[in-house]
C-alpha cells in the first residue's frame, strides 16, 4: 500500500526545521524513517507534511560533555551500539542498540528516532529509563528537558508536543549497566517478547541507587521502581535479586498476544530482570 500525498521538505537547518514544524498543521518529522514509513504506507499516520531532518549538519555526533554524554538526533542505532563513549559510560544502551533490529535498519534507523516514536516494545527506550537518561526537545519557543521518567506515556505517545523535534539524548556517566532480552521467535534482533535494563551504582560492596526498566510487557517501557527498590542497600545477594525480579511487574499492565500469555510475560520479566542484576553486579 501507497501512502496518501504529502509535502516533502528537507531543511538545511534545525531553525528551518522548526519553523517549518511550526507551520504545518499536521506533520511529522523524518529521520531515520524505519519506523514512520512503514506507518504512512499502512494509512496508520497520514501527515500532510513530512520534515526530514536527515541532512541537517550537527544532529550526527556522540559527544562527551564532562558529567554525561550527548547522542544527537541522527546518530544511527549502529553508531550508538559501536561508539566507545556509549559503551563505557552507557553500556545497556549500546546492547539494546544492537540488539535493534536488523544489520539494515540499525545503520538506517537512529536511536533519537525509536525512542520518540515510543513502541511498547522497543529496545532503546527501556536502557534510556534504566539510565535516568534526559530529553532534549526544541521548538520555536525555545528548549527544554524532559526526564526520561517522564517522557513515556503509552504506546507510541510520549510528552512531545505536535511542534518539538527530539534534537538530543543527554546520559549521565556513573554506575554500571546492562540490557538482556528474549527476542520473539528466539531472535536476539527482534523485537523482545519481554527485556530488562539495570542500572545500578555500587561502592565498598553495597548498593546505593538502582534503576530496573523493562519493555515488551506493558502498553510503554517503565521503570520498576519497587523491584529497583529491593537491592538498594543491600549487597546485592541472591536473596536480593530474588525479591527484585519477584516485584518486576508490580503495579502495571502485563499485555497478552500471540507471544505470550500474561502468565509467561510476567515470568519473563522477573527472568529478564534477575539476569541483567545478575550480569550487572558482577
Amino acid at each position: 500500500m501507497y501512502p496518501p500525498n504529502f509535502d516533502y521538505v528537507a531543511p538545511a537547518s534545525l531553525d528551518e526545521a522548526l519553523s517549518a514544524l511550526a507551520g504545518a498543521d499536521n506533520a511529522k518529522v523524518l529521520s531515520g524513517g524505519m519506523s514512520l514509513i512503514p506507518l504512512m504506507k499502512m494509512r496508520l499516520v497520514r501527515p500532510t507534511t513530512v520534515i526530514d531532518i536527515s541532512r541537517i549538519p550537527g544532529l550526527d555526533a556522540i559527544t562527551d560533555e564532562g558529567d554525561h554524554i550527548r547522542i544527537g538526533a541522527m546518530v544511527r542505532h549502529a553508531q550508538t551500539a559501536t561508539d566507545p563513549l556509549v559503551n563505557e559510560h552507557a553500556t545497556a544502551l549500546a546492547q539494546a542498540a544492537a540488539a535493534t533490529a536488523d544489520v539494515q535498519v540499525r545503520n538506517q534507523g537512529t536511536t533519537c528516532g525509536s525512542i520518540a516514536h515510543a513502541d511498547l516494545a522497543a529496545d532503546q527506550p527501556a536502557a534510556i529509563l534504566a539510565l535516568g537518561a534526559t530529553m532534549v526537545a526544541a521548538s520555536v519557543r525555545g528548549t527544554r528537558e524532559i526526564p526520561a521518567a517522564e517522557f513515556f506515556v503509552d504506546t507510541l505517545t510520549t510528552t512531545l508536543e505536535s511542534d518539538e523535534i527530539l534534537t538530543a539524548v543527554k546520559v549521565p556517566k556513573g554506575g554500571k549497566s546492562v540490557y538482556r532480552k528474549l527476542g520473539r521467535r528466539g531472535s536476539d534482533s527482534d523485537y523482545p517478547i519481554a527485556a530488562a535494563a539495570a542500572w545500578v551504582d555500587a561502592s565498598y560492596g553495597t548498593i546505593s541507587d538502582a534503576r530496573i526498566a523493562i519493555t515488551g510487557v506493558s502498553s510503554k517501557p517503565y521503570l520498576a521502581t519497587t523491584a529497583a527498590q529491593a537491592v538498594v542497600g543491600t549487597d546485592g545477594s541472591s536473596e536480593a535479586i530474588a525479591a527484585a525480579a519477584s516485584q518486576a511487574t508490580d503495579g502495571v499492565v502485563v499485555l497478552e498476544d500471540l507471544y505470550g500469555t500474561v502468565e509467561y510475560r510476567t515470568h519473563l520479566a522477573s527472568v529478564y530482570v534477575q539476569r541483567a542484576l545478575e550480569d550487572v553486579l558482577q
